[in-house]
């Protein structure tokens, strides 16, 4: 009888052991995704649009369709950018199958240019208080972006202004093609999208509201995806329905590479990049064997060719600010009376001006002036006089002491005193010498000098002159 009671004690036992397991495991596992466990990425857009920015957003975005988020908030802050970063951000946000939520904001934050594309490529538009976004007109390289219907300076606008710039009617109207087939697909205001390119206006946050070039008005992220819980939107080109109420919040910040991208992408700073490192290849080769300079001139340039390729760049005016560099720097071991100083600093002057396409992403023009008379200093002018200088004999030390004539003062055996260029010097010498004698010094051990009578020096050139 024992033992059918054991063998059902232990079905009970083992039965009792699974149900804990069970129980512990249905406790402990975390809950089914639902709208009040959603992750929601917030990702920053602050500053100007850029190749690192692009890099960054595009890089979130895949992040967050690999985190299954319910959405991204891209909080927008920025004056615009690269049209090329621009768009390579839009097509990530089309693409992306996690809606993406565009929110102007802190207060006092903006969309302005790029920041509006963007904002209309987004599946919910939203704006804080105290924002604006819009001035969406292209800008031209060369001067300033007349807009259609005004006069040109020092005409009145009732004169006939001349036919307008065929390739800025090309570029607007692109432009405007562009940002209203992203109005068009959500369902925004087309007509003042329009209107900011061809226009250049802005909207505060309460007309952009009424006119319906965005959705929501929110104070915080919090507050945006509290209102836009339930609602329906656009993404990847499927209909998706919100849930963002209670959902936890995971800012992705840039990285590293974001980080120094960021850096080298700066025209400022990409362009100082190049000028030090010309400065630094330049100064080892008239100073050879001092390597420092040569090794951080290379390093600076090689960063500088780096940030180049990311940036669009007309690579006629890199050879052209190249060229002016060559003439500076060619006045320095050809004297020219100043005339390659001046050609190079002209050349180097348009070319630097030439070198970046986008006036977003373009130094400041101080500083490309600055650096053009610094550059012409230090080129033509600095490095020509410390080249001359090395040219010159020496007019000292050893060098000058070799073969150099004396008088003995002082002697006894094949020690004493000579007086060479005005200075007694304790001497030796391989014979005895008299007072009064002339010599010349052969040699210098320490601080005495190796001389010899200075008839014995005579009689072997006299020698090889019969």
């Amino acid at each position: 009888m024992l033992r059918p009671n054991l063998h059902i004690l232990w079905r009970l036992t083992a039965a009792l052991f699974a149900a804990a397991i069970a129980l512990a495991g249905a406790l402990l596992a975390p809950p089914p995704a639902s709208a009040a466990a959603g992750l929601v990425v917030e990702v920053a857009l602050d500053g100007p649009i850029g190749p690192a920015t692009a890099e960054y957003v595009v890089r979130a975005l895949h992040a967050a369709e690999t985190d299954h988020a319910v959405a991204v908030v891209l909080r927008l802050d920025t004056p615009g950018g690269l049209d090329s970063a621009m768009r390579t951000i839009i097509r990530g946000v089309l693409a992306s199958p996690v809606p993406v939520l565009a929110w102007v904001g802190p207060p006092g934050a903006r969309a302005a240019s790029a920041g509006t594309y963007i904002l209309y490529a987004s599946a919910l538009a939203a704006m804080a208080p105290g924002t604006n976004l819009g001035a969406a007109t292209p800008v031209s390289l060369f001067g300033a972006t007349p807009l259609p219907g005004e006069a040109p300076q020092g005409k009145a606008p009732g004169n006939p202004a001349p036919a307008p710039n065929a390739e800025l009617v090309k570029v607007t109207n692109d432009a405007v093609a562009y940002i209203r087939s992203l109005a068009a697909l959500h369902g925004r205001n087309a007509n003042w999208a329009e209107q900011a390119v061809r226009e250049g206006v802005s909207l505060a946050y309460d007309a952009a509201l009424e006119q319906h070039v965005v959705e929501l008005q929110a104070n915080s992220v919090a507050a945006l995806l509290a209102a836009a819980d339930g609602r329906s939107v656009l993404a990847g080109g499927r209909t998706v329905r919100l849930a963002t109420a209670d959902a936890t919040i995971r800012e992705v910040v840039p990285d590293w590479r974001d980080r120094m991208l960021g850096v080298l992408t700066n025209p400022a700073i990409l362009y100082l990049l190049l000028l030090a490192g010309v400065a630094g290849v330049a100064f080892e080769m008239t100073h050879p064997g001092i390597f420092a300079p040569g090794v951080l001139g290379t390093i600076c340039l090689l960063l500088g060719a780096y940030g180049l390729n990311l940036l669009p760049i007309d690579y006629a005016g890199v050879a052209l600010a190249a060229f002016g560099l060559g003439l500076m720097i060619a006045e320095a071991f050809v004297p020219a009376f100043g005339a390659f100083v001046l050609g190079g600093a002209a050349a180097f002057l348009i070319g630097s001006l030439m070198m970046f396409r986008e006036p977003d992403l373009a130094p400041p023009r101080a500083a490309i002036y600055a650096a053009t008379v610094a550059c012409a200093v230090v080129f033509g002018v600095v490095l020509g006089a410390l080249l001359r200088a090395r040219r010159r004999p020496v007019v000292s030390g050893d060098v000058t002491l070799l073969g150099a004539a004396g008088r003995v003062a002082e002697w006894a055996g094949d020690t004493g005193r000579v007086q060479v260029q005005g200075v007694y010097w304790k001497a030796r010498a391989g014979a005895p010498l008299a007072v009064g004698e002339g010599v010349r010094v052969i040699g210098r051990d320490g601080l005495w000098l190796l001389v010899e009578a200075a008839s014995q020096a005579a009689a072997p050139a006299a020698e090889r002159r019969r």
